[in-house]
């Protein structure tokens, strides 16, 4: 059972699913779902939109072809394109509904409008009709846990924020982008007990899985990674070499008691300006806390990145995060740069 069983009625007791919503605008001559041909198109519209609402990371190929390609994404009915007369698709928006669920349904409004074609009207329709649909996600669940729709805005793109806002989503979290020069010392951790710092490896990945879904467990809006998700998580622009797991001597053997995973998108390098890695996931599982675990494994992935010569390793991290992590980054010499929005309307 879960917590909320005594108190929650089902989600699909509590809303009732909205109809379909239909898209109109004079600028677009058909509306259509998505296929895995359109994975180029779709592409194109997620580049453009990252580069302009924060052109410091764009979306890789590989990327939009995991989301459209999930077996929990029901292309036909979770997705939404627009074309204009002449067949070119100027926006492409999905609604993805995560598949593990301890404490949360989530509906994720993802994608977006080509900036050529922003400030016409296009945005709204296009958040009515994920809106619609993610209630009818929502309306759909025998979980008896809290609904929540959820977007993102960078700060950089007020005009996102102020569409969702629209949409009667309500900001309830901020995340902080931070940078770290490498430049300078990078201090050597150790930390307590009887714990090693190794490489990742593909035997550990089971365990570094398990651990990375019991550190996060407390942390905002957070919930397990499905088999599907983690094996996209450690594709693409994963870095094994870069990555590291603290194994915590037990009674039964070693166990994984934290995981530091990174990535690196070269393409990213030009519009940073420094070359470099993304820290994708820090965390330190429930029981080891307070071992100087996270500090150690953050510091092994500064070193192998200044060891090769790059310049500077970036991370995000929610401003509130219960764990202390902001306190931890800035005392290893992270410095914030930018600052996205968490907004959510809440069921």
């Amino acid at each position: 059972m879960h917590q909320n069983d005594e108190i929650l009625l089902p989600l699909r007791e509590r809303l009732t699913a909205p109809p379909d919503y239909t898209p109109r605008h004079p600028l677009v001559a058909r509306w259509r779902p998505a296929s895995v041909d359109d994975i180029d198109a779709v592409w194109e519209i997620a580049k453009a939109t990252d580069a302009a609402e924060h052109p410091n990371y764009i979306a890789t190929r590989e990327e939009v072809a995991e989301e459209l390609g999930y077996s929990f994404v029901d292309l036909e009915r979770d997705s939404l394109l627009a074309e204009t007369a002449d067949g070119r698709v100027i926006a492409a928006v999905l609604v993805v509904e995560p598949p593990r669920k301890e404490t949360l349904v989530r509906e994720f409004l993802r994608g977006g409008l080509h900036p050529d074609f922003a400030g016409r009207g296009i945005g709204r329709e296009l958040l009515a009709w994920q809106l619609a649909r993610a209630e009818q996600k929502l309306a759909a669940s025998d979980e008896r846990l809290p609904g929540w729709i959820v977007g993102y805005a960078d700060e950089r793109a007020p005009r996102r924020e102020r569409l969702l806002r629209a949409g009667g989503l309500e900001p309830v979290r901020y995340f902080l982008a931070l940078e770290r020069d490498l430049s300078e010392p990078i201090p050597a951790v150790i930390p307590s007990g009887e714990v090693r710092i190794v490489p990742f490896a593909p035997e550990l990945s089971e365990a570094a899985h398990r651990a990375r879904d019991d550190a996060f467990g407390d942390h905002w809006g957070s919930q397990p990674m499905s088999d599907e998700q983690w094996k996209a998580f450690i594709g693409g622009s994963f870095r094994a070499d870069l990555s590291f797991v603290a194994l915590a001597a037990g009674a039964d053997g070693d166990e994984v008691a934290g995981v530091v995973l990174s990535q690196v998108n070269e393409e990213d390098w030009t519009a940073q300006g420094f070359t470099g890695a993304y820290v994708a996931a820090l965390g330190t599982t429930r029981a080891h806390r307070g071992r100087r675990i996270a500090p150690a494994l953050l510091s092994a992935t500064l070193q192998a990145c200044a060891d090769r010569g790059w310049e500077r390793v970036t991370l995000d991290v929610d401003a509130e995060n219960p764990t202390g992590a902001l306190g931890l980054y800035t005392r290893l010499g992270f410095v914030t740069t930018t600052r996205e929005t968490g907004l959510v309307r809440v069921y």
